[in-house]
């Protein structure tokens, strides 16, 4: 994804106070607790790594990937289950309205180098998705079966800490269904959803960008704006904004 760092300014401001949120640390405890991690792969990430990766370094996904890592130790430490979604395509086959990106076999759809020990690491499940929303990506076509329930409810998960990216993209898309999985008692144990707001990140689209593309006005996407609706959207929905993740 095409990034540049939107600064602050009165819109941002105008936005985080008409729509506010209010960030607070989560505590883990011994609370049975897995970390699920969102499309932290280089398609997304990594610099020049395709159509949808940064084509220069961008803080706000550099912090994303740092505290992921940092959490995903943290986690498997302490023996508790990690989950992370890799989006993954069959090539030739498009996902509209975004440009062709982690192809199977590309590259693009796997964990950014930071994150490759994840693939050997026992506590954790790897699962490839090839949609938006990691709930519905999940699912079984043969058999119906949905593998995040599982994992779930194998573990009697009583909370879900978040993070990934694009924040108001796939985090939230999957943030929102399984609040609702939750509520339909799809996941008995469930109660807490808790998206770490330094462990979520997005990309930045400027009006500039998008004339220069060819892009419709649709594609204009400022990062901070965009991160702050994401994290909004999924907090009215009921899940619990962190601000930090205390283990």
């Amino acid at each position: 994804m095409v990034t540049t760092l939107t600064p602050p300014n009165s819109t941002l401001a105008a936005i985080e106070a008409a729509l506010p949120i209010d960030p607070q640390p989560y505590t883990v405890g011994d609370l049975p607790t897995g970390l699920v991690i969102v499309d932290v792969v280089n398609g997304f990430c990594t610099i020049g790594y395709g159509a949808l990766a940064p084509t220069e370094p961008n803080e706000q996904i550099e912090t994303m990937v740092t505290e992921s890592n940092r959490l995903a130790k943290a986690f498997t430490a302490r023996g508790l289950p990690i989950l992370a979604f890799l989006d993954t395509h069959k090539p030739g086959k498009p996902e509209p309205p975004y440009p062709t990106h982690c192809e199977k076999g590309s590259g693009e759809e796997k964990l950014v180098p930071q994150l490759e020990w994840l693939e050997k690491d026992p506590n954790t499940t790897l699962i490839e998705k090839d949609c938006i929303n990691g709930f519905v990506g999940s699912i079984e076509l043969d058999t119906g079966n949905n593998t995040l329930l599982q994992w779930i409810n194998h573990n009697k998960l009583e909370a879900l800490v978040v993070v990934g990216i694009c924040t108001d993209i796939c985090v939230m898309d999957f943030v929102v269904t399984i609040v609702s999985a939750r509520n339909h008692d799809l996941t008995p144990t469930l109660k807490d959803i808790a998206v770490y707001t330094e462990g979520c990140s997005t990309f930045d689209m400027t009006p500039e960008m998008v004339t220069q593309l060819g892009l419709p006005k649709t594609a204009i996407h400022p990062q901070d704006i965009s991160h702050h609706v994401g994290l909004y959207t999924m907090a009215e929905r009921g899940a619990f904004i962190a601000s930090a993740i205390l283990l």
